[in-house]
């Protein structure tokens, strides 16, 4: 059964720069040697991760890139801005406001502090559930 985890942030460092979770995230899925796709909302958001992954963490080492090239198939984890097309992986970090779609099995929906933000969650939540995951969450 596929899996959806909700990680609703509370923590002060990660209300102050959400993608500081993604970026905690894809290290743990490199440690865990789990290829990994980050759905962008947008080419902008794509490049601020791109950068934070370098920076986040000065004991860190997380090989990633914007998709897009001939290295998306061996790179860990590979950051998507919309429209751009990308093998499946059988990890998923979505930070778009719909829900993710393609052959995987978990997704890792990261939810900022935001209202507005979490009211979408539960709607993704819901689909999620009506399309078979296991919907779990977590508070940070």
């Amino acid at each position: 059964m596929p899996r959806a985890e909700f990680y609703l942030i509370d923590k002060p460092r990660f209300r102050e720069q959400p993608l500081l979770l993604v970026c905690e995230l894809a290290r743990r899925a490199v440690e865990a040697r789990r290829p990994t796709l980050v759905l962008a909302r947008s080419v902008e958001q794509a490049e601020v991760l791109d950068e934070l992954l370098w920076s986040f963490d000065a004991d860190a080492f997380v090989p990633h890139q914007i998709a897009g090239d001939e290295d998306d198939a061996v790179t860990a984890v590979l950051i998507v801005p919309p429209g751009v097309p990308t093998a499946d992986r059988s990890l998923v970090i979505n930070l778009r406001d719909r829900c993710a779609d393609g052959a995987f099995d978990t997704v890792k929906e990261v939810v900022p502090a935001d209202p507005a933000e979490r009211d979408g969650a539960r709607g993704r939540w819901r689909d999620y559930q009506r399309r078979g995951f296991e919907v779990v969450k977590f508070d940070l």
